[in-house]
């Protein structure tokens, strides 16, 4: 079963540290190497005192910190493998663990001409990369990342868990958290940099997410201010049951670290019924189905509009959604710096929408 509160692991348990690293404010690409030596030094460092660990996840931003000044944004994105990916894999290589690592920002393909991207990378305890995701949802309207284009992935991570990776707002979507748990995701890793007022729903959605999808979930958030927001920690290792092993409070540098295991997930997953999700949503009504005579597994096809258009029609589905919100991105009672205003055509329409004339 899954533990927590000792510092050991097992073959049959993977043992998952969450690090609250305080959100830095950097500059310069010597500043940012500076701070990433200090993780590796924390890798190195939990390791002793943790001799179970075998993955450590750091925060959203926690190694370059939100560059507000977009040339120093460019200034400081890094290539992906690069002089930053081989200062984590030799750290990790070194104290023989696993590590997740947030690089904001990667430089884009098409750099400088494009946004960088907002990327992790998993590296092995060999130091190797063996997963990169880009976030496929920033946050908007504030973060000016380039949306990712790599999708989702699983990879065997330690000990042969199967683990995808999301960042802060992607957890907002159910539908991330669905398309990582069905590719076969066991744990899914959400570094974040989540600041306050949105403190209890961000708890509350990765507890929701990992009963929904019978999946381990690993959040490790920041702490602290940096000048613009406060970071409100709360870095939790969640059992998939929905329910916490460990959570942290709002300190600097705390961490929880947690035992999940392999076989008890997946005795779940085989065995479970009532609350068996994954299986459920594809073997829709199987008890009546069967009771019918009409088969023993269940009704297979998607019964939801929404998504049917979405990967059929996405500017159909993309007009859809704009009929019951907005048609700009830009919102005139709150204007956002590098967003354009809705100009008065715009004003009309959106009335329009509200008042249902069309």
């Amino acid at each position: 079963m899954s533990r927590h509160g000792d510092i050991s692991s097992s073959e049959d348990t993977v043992g998952v540290c969450v690090f609250q690293y305080p959100m830095p404010r950097l500059h310069t690409t010597e500043e940012v190497m500076e701070n990433a030596r200090k993780i590796c030094d924390i890798v190195k460092g939990t390791k002793i005192g943790l001799p179970g660990m075998d993955l450590i996840v750091f925060p959203e931003y926690s190694t370059m910190g939100i560059m507000y000044d977009r040339q120093e944004m460019f200034d400081t994105a890094c290539a992906i493998p690069g002089p930053l990916t081989d200062m984590f894999g030799d750290a990790c290589r070194e104290a023989g663990v696993w590590g997740v690592f947030s690089l904001t920002g990667e430089q884009h393909e098409e750099h400088p001409d494009k946004n960088p991207y907002n990327t992790l990378v998993l590296i092995n305890d060999e130091g190797e990369i063996v997963q990169k995701y880009r976030k496929l949802i920033p946050w908007t309207p504030i973060e000016g990342w380039s949306p990712g284009n790599l999708g989702t992935s699983v990879v065997d991570g330690p000990k042969g868990l199967k683990v995808s990776m999301i960042i802060c707002d992607d957890g907002n979507y159910p539908e991330i958290w669905r398309d990582c748990a069905m590719r076969g995701a066991e744990l899914i890793i959400r570094p974040q940099g989540y600041m306050y007022p949105a403190k209890e729903q961000q708890v509350m959605v990765s507890k929701c997410m990992a009963w929904c999808n019978n999946v381990y979930v690993a959040v490790a958030n920041a702490s602290g201010f940096d000048g613009v927001y406060t970071y409100f920690g709360h870095s939790a290792i969640i059992g998939c049951d929905g329910r916490t092993l460990g959570e942290c409070g709002t300190e600097d540098n705390g961490i929880q670290y947690g035992q999940l295991s392999i076989s008890g997930i997946r005795d779940g997953r085989a065995n479970d019924q009532s609350q068996n999700q994954l299986f459920k949503l594809l073997h829709r009504g199987y008890t009546g189905v069967y009771a019918n005579g009409d088969g023993e597994k269940g009704e297979a096809e998607c019964p939801f509009e929404f998504y049917q258009t979405w990967v059929n029609d996405p500017l159909q589905a993309q007009r859809n959604v704009e009929k019951i919100t907005r048609s700009t991105i830009g919102v005139k009672c709150c204007p956002v710096a590098g967003i354009p205003a809705p100009n008065e055509t715009e004003d009309i329409e959106e009335l329009t929408n509200e008042l249902n004339l069309t």
